[in-house]
């Protein structure tokens, strides 16, 4: 997609930390001027002030896009320095976690289109998932220009209602700790059947990260995957005569723990 109304328009992104650095690098990397891209961020990294971009300076008069990028707690103090550009001709995207639609709505107005995004952290590497929703104000053209930005750092998905933002919070949100401490356990496991310590992590985090390069790679499901590593009464088998009966249900709770959560937060 052509970001032509960028160039010309110009951007802005409220918030610079690990998941704005992330996007900002995406969108250099892709072609977009730096300064075309207006940051605002009241701690900038030696990184950010390298990078050419509008820091801290004042603002278009009707930018193309402004991506909300501060933490959630921080969105009630930051937000309303671009209350005026919530007169309709400015796309507003927002990454901060727990913040509805509703919400932004009541400092933007309600002329303001606005995109609710959910990415997680294997953005920092160009590998995340983003999940999407509008309000009533988001065109087709919106989704659009808002998933060839996020696609700077990994893949997108539209969603249905905002009611789903909460599972997927709970699911890939904040899915990549579970994750880390299933790299975590595994190397422990490993430990205590004599490896040591770095070796079972190494063998651990080459394991977790080819299984999850195969399971996007293969056309097969996970399902099937599993099947094709498990061969009767054998070693796989065994560990997953004891992981099945419980892991399934354990997931269940986690995820449905974070995704309350998550509504609390929007509350």
């Amino acid at each position: 997609m052509s970001f032509d109304k960028i160039t010309t328009q110009g951007m802005v992104l409220l918030g610079c930390g690990k998941m704005g650095s992330a996007m900002l690098a995406g969108w250099l990397s892709q072609g977009i001027p730096a300064a075309s891209i207006h940051v605002i961020e009241p701690h900038p990294s030696d990184w950010l002030r390298g990078t050419g971009v509008v820091l801290d300076g004042a603002l278009p008069e009707a930018p193309a896009v402004a991506i909300l990028a501060v933490k959630p707690q921080m969105m009630g103090a930051a937000l309303p320095r671009l209350q005026d550009l919530g007169d309709g001709r400015t796309l507003f995207i927002s990454v901060a976690a727990g913040t509805s639609l509703a919400q932004l709505a009541a400092t933007l107005g309600d002329q303001a289109p606005v995109i609710r995004a959910m990415p997680n952290t294997p953005a920092a590497v160009g590998a995340g998932i983003t999940a999407l929703i509008g309000n009533t104000r988001v065109t087709g053209d919106d989704i659009a220009l808002a998933e060839a930005l996020l696609a700077a750092v990994g893949t997108t998905v539209e969603l249905q209602s905002e009611a789903q933002m909460d599972a997927v919070t709970g699911l890939s949100g904040s899915g990549p700790a579970y994750v880390f401490h299933l790299i975590e356990a595994m190397a422990a496991a490993g430990e205590a059947e004599g490896l040591d310590a770095e070796l079972a992590m190494t063998l651990a985090r080459a394991t977790v990260i080819g299984a999850g390069q195969l399971a996007l790679a293969a056309p097969e499901s996970a399902a099937q995957l599993r099947i094709n590593v498990t061969s009767p009464q054998g070693t796989t088998a065994a560990a997953l005569d004891v992981l099945m009966p419980e892991l399934t249900g354990l997931m269940t709770r986690a995820i449905r723990a974070a995704a309350q959560r998550s509504r609390e937060l929007s509350q």
